[in-house]
C-alpha cells in the first residue's frame, strides 16, 4: 500500500495547478487531502472554483471521469475562438430539445464544445429571446468560455469576453 504522500505525488493533477471542472468552471486545486469515506481512506483534490466563490472536494480517483481536465493550450483557445466565428448550423426550435442537446455539449466539456454551446445560443437570442433556463446556460457557458480562455492565453477576462463577442458578431 502506498504512502499518502507517494498518492498525492502521483495524482495527475498538482496543487497550484489550475483545471477546468465541466459545467463549474476553472478551478485552482488548493490541497490533495484524505479522508475518510465509509470506512476507507479517500484522496481528494480540494478545487477553489473562483467564478463561483465555492470549494468543492472531488474524489481523485473521480476526477476523469467527472470530466476534470487541463486548461487547454493557447492553440486550442484559438481554435475555440475561430469556431465562435464560424457559421452555425440551424437548431431546433423545441427549446427543451436545444436546451438538452446544449447541456449535454457542456458537460462533456471541451472548450471546443462550450464554444458551440456559446456561439448556438448566441445566434439563437438574435432570432428570438432565449427562455430563462438557456438564457441561464448561455451565461454559464460564456463565463466557463472567458474563464479559461482569459487563463490560457494570459488575458484580462474583460479583454477575453471583448474577443468572444468580436467573433460572435464576425460571421
Amino acid at each position: 500500500m502506498e504512502s499518502v504522500s507517494q498518492a498525492k505525488s502521483s495524482t495527475p493533477f498538482k496543487v497550484k495547478q489550475h483545471v477546468v471542472y465541466p459545467l463549474q468552471g476553472v478551478g485552482e486545486i488548493v490541497s490533495i487531502e484524505e479522508k475518510k469515506f465509509k470506512g476507507k481512506d479517500i484522496l481528494y483534490y480540494v478545487i477553489y472554483l473562483e467564478i463561483s466563490d465555492m470549494t468543492v472536494m472531488v474524489p481523485v480517483d473521480k476526477a476523469e471521469e467527472l470530466g476534470i481536465r487541463s486548461i487547454v493550450g493557447k492553440k486550442e483557445s484559438q481554435k475555440a475562438l475561430e469556431h465562435i466565428a464560424a457559421a452555425h448550423e440551424p437548431v431546433t426550435a423545441d427549446w427543451k430539445l436545444r436546451y438538452q442537446m446544449n447541456l449535454d455539449l457542456l458537460k462533456s466539456g471541451s472548450v471546443i464544445d462550450i464554444a458551440t454551446v456559446v456561439r448556438t445560443l448566441y445566434h439563437r437570442s438574435k432570432v428570438k429571446e432565449l427562455p430563462i433556463q438557456e438564457r441561464k446556460l448561455f451565461d454559464n457557458a460564456m463565463k466557463i468560455l472567458v474563464d479559461e480562455i482569459s487563463f490560457s492565453l494570459n488575458k484580462d477576462k474583460v479583454d477575453v469576453e471583448n474577443l468572444v463577442f468580436n467573433s460572435l458578431e464576425s460571421e
